[in-house]
């Protein structure tokens, strides 16, 4: 990368970016959970299980295109940005084109692992949607430059029209294939929009020392990748086959309203990953972004999971339907572990920055084990019960693995130390409402719920702020600054 200017102001442009940059990606999520919570509300158990299992078929194929080319776009250092885009931009659609091509063969090989058919044409058209990211590449440009408001201008067209067309299809009963002309529809207007505004010509150029070189850096992220679809394939196969449609759906929600957790650590990581690469030679600067991004990430992440884990069954009751009362204690597990795996989330993007990307996959290799070890067998002796019960053991030893690696790139970090200072200030606010409930006869309304969660967010935020009060301070300060010179990345 080219020379920044001084580390102040380094420092203040990337804290103010990611801040402003995080906080609208942040909604955009808010806005995905929204469309995920009224589609779950409008669509039956089974037809949510099939888009459920329909979606994790395409998306275990497009774990091969997810091979970090943006990630090492940003990384590389290249004379001419230009060609160096071309050539990352080609190699992104060739593994997008290749994608495409593997699901028209997979796809009935998934149908007839499901036992289900009905999956083969939604998923078919839905593969397409594979290209339309692709062709969303220019974005990467300006996430790079640390552009950050072109970034987001870009970035927010997919899931908008995502958002539009899916819901109006939904509401008209057009079920699982809502979701799939939304989708699609989303992804090429967002690359329509993305190559229309790109400051680079996105020319077609192969070159295979990049190619080797990409793939040196990839293929851990890769397998890290394809850990995670067939941990995913296999709770939705064992629900399919053991339980039937409703419970995949089960499983499929519960993971969409607690992975909005996640969503935001990932959204605050990869913002600070370019400030992360620029000074990726620097030790003491990488610690101190690794620690302060968690924590920051955590004031959201470690309430938001612990409250849904709290709020689950008025969750089901009110918002999405009585309906998955079912699936509560699978939404209770998912979310508690998505709450704790906050801590250390964002660890990959300075893997990543580094170029140290083999312990993303020996934990994903521990995954694997401990949930075809564990998970699945509790899952098929004690039904959804088992397999949350199950779940959350596979939180603990993915946490456990992740602190592991920690302590190696960081010495001086503590995992308990850190833990104690984002899971205090749940405490008093878990605490108020419990009270609250012990004094409020069962079966309460919409209205107590409502103050139930107006207690949680209060004290929560109470609690955190008087925890969190110097951090808060400093990020108020990055907000407050109005001057700041562009930096030449």
């Amino acid at each position: 990368m080219a020379t920044r200017e001084a580390p102040n102001g380094l420092r203040q442009h990337a804290a103010r970016g990611v801040l402003i940059n995080s906080a609208f990606m942040v909604g955009i999520a808010g806005l995905a959970l929204v469309q995920r919570l009224i589609v779950s509300r409008l669509l039956s158990p089974a037809q949510y299980g099939l888009w459920s299992v329909v979606l994790l078929a395409v998306l275990t194929v497009l774990f091969l295109k997810n091979a970090g080319i943006a990630d090492k776009f940003v990384q590389q250092s290249e004379a001419d940005q230009e060609r160096a885009f071309q050539k990352a931009f080609t190699i992104d659609l060739a593994l997008a084109v290749a994608c495409v091509v593997f699901a028209f063969v997979a796809l009935p090989a998934f149908a007839l692992l499901y036992g289900r058919p009905q999956l083969i044409a939604p998923g078919l058209v839905l593969s397409l949607a594979i290209i339309g990211n692709s062709l969303q590449a220019p974005v990467w440009i300006h996430y790079r430059k640390m552009e950050f408001a072109r970034q987001r201008l870009l970035l927010a067209v997919d899931p908008g029209v995502t958002f539009v067309i899916t819901i109006a299809l939904a509401a008209a009963g057009a079920g699982v294939w809502s979701l799939v002309a939304g989708a699609v529809t989303g992804a090429f207007c967002g690359g329509a929009v993305a190559l229309a505004l790109s400051p680079y010509r996105p020319r077609l150029v192969w070159e295979w020392a990049t190619v080797r070189e990409y793939f040196s850096f990839s293929w851990p992220v890769v397998a890290a990748g394809g850990s995670g679809m067939l941990i995913a394939q296999g709770a939705q196969v064992s629900a399919a086959r053991i339980a039937g449609l409703a419970a995949s759906g089960g499983v499929g929600v519960a993971s969409a309203i607690s992975g909005f957790a996640d969503g935001v650590d990932s959204i605050v990581s990869q913002a600070l990953y370019p400030a992360i690469c620029a000074v990726r030679d620097r030790p003491q600067v990488l610690y101190e972004s690794f620690v302060k991004s968690n924590r920051l990430a955590l004031l959201w992440g470690m309430p938001f999971g612990v409250g849904v884990a709290v709020f689950a069954p008025d969750i089901v009751h009110f918002v999405i339907g009585d309906k998955w009362g079912f699936a509560t204690r699978v939404m209770q597990a998912f979310a508690l572990v998505a709450a704790f795996d906050q801590l250390g989330f964002n660890w990959t993007a300075f893997l990543r920055a580094l170029d140290l990307t083999r312990p993303m996959a020996v934990l994903s290799a521990v995954q694997v084990a401990m949930f075809f070890l564990v998970c699945l067998p509790l899952f098929i002796a004690f039904g959804l019960n088992g397999f949350a019960a199950g779940w959350l053991g596979f939180g603990v030893v993915t946490v456990a693995t992740r602190t592991f690696y920690l302590r190696r790139l960081f010495p001086q970090f503590r995992m308990l130390r850190h833990t104690a200072r984002a899971a205090l200030p749940c405490l008093p606010a878990v605490g108020a409402v419990l009270a609250l409930r012990a004094v409020l006869p069962a079966g309460h309304d919409a209205g107590v719920a409502v103050a139930e969660l107006g207690v949680y967010v209060l004290v929560t935020a109470a609690a955190s702020l008087a925890a969190e009060r110097a951090l808060v301070t400093e990020v108020i300060g990055y907000l407050r600054i109005r001057s700041i010179h562009q930096i030449s990345v």
